[in-house]
C-alpha cells in the first residue's frame, strides 16, 4: 500500500517504520532537518534485542507530496500531537481534499471530529495506540514494552475496517478491531489523565503525588468524574490493548484506597515507562501547548453540557492551560498541593459541585 505519515515522531514514526519494514511505500511529512536524517539513513526500530533498520521517504511538508505528482494514497496517518492537529488538516484539505482513508491516532477526546467534518466519517478511522516509544534520537525508535497494541474503530456504523486491522497486523503490530470509536476514545482518555495534569501542575512525578493523601483522593475524584461523564453519555469502558480500564474503573468506584493507590502507580509506571507524563513534558518545554484540552478540559466541558459536575477535571484543566499560556506563575505550584487544591474549591464555588 501507498501510506502518508504527518509526524515522524514516536507513535508516528514506529507506525511508519513497522509499516515500511513490511514492504508497504511509506512517506513521512516532517521538518526540514528530521526528513533530511531520515532520509540519509533510514529509520530505527529497537524491539528487545533486535534492531531493524526501515527506508521510507521523508519530505518537509505536504506541498512537496502533492505538487510533486504524488497522489493517491491508500492511508493517510496523522502522527502528530493533538493540538498540532488543525495545522496538519489545513493542507491536507488543500492539496487532498478527497482522501481515501485518514487515521486519526491521538490521545485525546474528539480529535477525529474536524476530519469526519471535513471528509465524512466513510474516510476517517479512529485509533488507539498503547505501545510506550521512546524518541532516542530523531531516527531511533524503541519500544518500551511489548504486550501492547492499536486500537481500530470505524466512525460511522457498518463501516468495514478489517482490511486496516490485518494491515497493521501483518506488519508486526497487535491490533484489534473496536466496535464503538467514542467508548475507546474515552477509555484511552480514563487511562491518560491518571497522574498526568496534577504531575505537571505540581512539578512531581506521580509517585511523589501519590503520597499526599489529598492529592490521592484529588486524582481519585478527577476518574470518579470521568466515568460519571462515561455515563451519561451512555458510553463503556474498555479494554484496550495491554492497558486494564475496565479494571481500573472497577478499582476506583470499589476499591478501598489503601489498595487503590498502589494499583494507581504501578498503572502509571507500566504505561509509560521511565518518563515523566505527557503533560509535564510539554510544560517543560515551553512550546505554548497541552493536549489537556483535550482530556481534563474535554472531560469538564462534556459534563458541563449533560449536568455531570466536573470541579476537579475543570480545575486541572485551567491552571495547567494557563500555566501553558504563562498567565500563572509555575512556581507558584511547584510541590504545593495546596495551591491546585485551592483552585479546584474554587470551581466548585463557581457552581462545579
Amino acid at each position: 500500500m501507498k501510506i502518508l505519515v504527518f509526524g515522524a515522531g514516536a507513535v508516528g514514526g514506529y507506525l511508519g517504520g513497522m509499516l515500511s519494514l513490511a514492504g508497504h511505500d511509506v512517506t513521512f511529512i516532517d521538518m526540514e532537518a528530521n526528513a533530511k536524517v531520515i532520509n540519509e539513513n533510514g529509520l530505527v526500530i529497537v524491539q528487545g534485542d533486535q534492531e531493524h533498520l526501515a527506508r521510507p521517504q521523508a519530505v518537509a511538508s505536504a506541498a512537496q507530496v502533492f505538487m510533486g505528482g504524488e497522489s493517491g494514497y491508500d492511508l493517510i496517518i496523522m502522527g502528530v500531537k493533538s493540538y498540532d492537529l488543525p495545522s496538519a488538516l489545513d493542507p491536507l484539505v488543500a492539496f487532498c481534499p478527497e482522501p481515501n482513508c485518514v487515521l486519526t491516532i491521538q490521545n485525546g477526546i474528539g480529535v477525529e471530529r474536524p476530519f469526519i467534518e471535513q471528509f465524512g466519517a466513510e474516510h476517517v478511522l479512529a485509533g488507539s495506540f498503547t505501545t510506550p516509544i521512546s524518541k532516542e534520537t530523531i531516527n531511533r525508535l524503541v519500544v518500551e514494552r511489548a504486550n501492547r497494541g492499536l486500537a481500530l474503530a470505524a466512525t460511522q456504523p457498518k463501516q468495514d475496517i478489517k482490511q486496516w486491522v490485518q494491515l497493521f497486523q501483518q506488519a508486526g503490530i497487535q491490533t484489534i478491531s473496536v466496535k464503538d470509536h467514542q467508548s475507546m476514545k474515552w477509555s484511552k482518555a480514563l487511562l491518560n489523565i491518571v497522574g498526568n495534569a496534577s504531575s505537571a501542575i505540581l512539578n512531581r512525578p506521580p509517585a511523589t503525588i501519590y503520597k499526599s493523601s489529598a492529592m490521592f483522593d484529588l486524582e481519585v475524584r478527577m476518574l470518579q468524574e470521568c466515568l460519571a461523564v462515561m455515563k451519561a453519555l451512555r458510553l463503556k469502558v474498555i479494554n484496550l490493548p495491554g492497558s486494564p480500564a475496565k479494571t481500573l474503573a472497577r478499582a476506583v468506584n470499589h476499591v478501598p484506597p489503601a489498595v487503590l493507590k498502589p494499583f494507581l502507580a504501578k498503572l502509571v509506571g507500566s504505561g509509560r515507562g521511565d518518563k515523566m507524563p505527557s503533560f509535564h513534558i510539554d510544560l517543560t518545554a515551553g512550546v505554548g501547548k497541552s493536549e489537556v484540552i483535550y482530556h481534563n478540559g474535554a472531560i469538564a466541558e462534556a459534563g458541563k453540557e449533560n449536568g455531570v459536575p466536573t470541579p476537579v477535571n475543570a480545575a486541572l484543566n485551567e491552571v495547567l492551560w494557563r500555566l501553558t499560556n504563562n498567565e500563572l506563575d509555575w512556581r507558584d505550584f511547584d510541590g504545593k498541593p495546596r495551591r491546585l487544591l485551592a483552585e479546584v474549591r474554587k470551581q466548585e464555588g463557581m457552581g462545579q459541585r
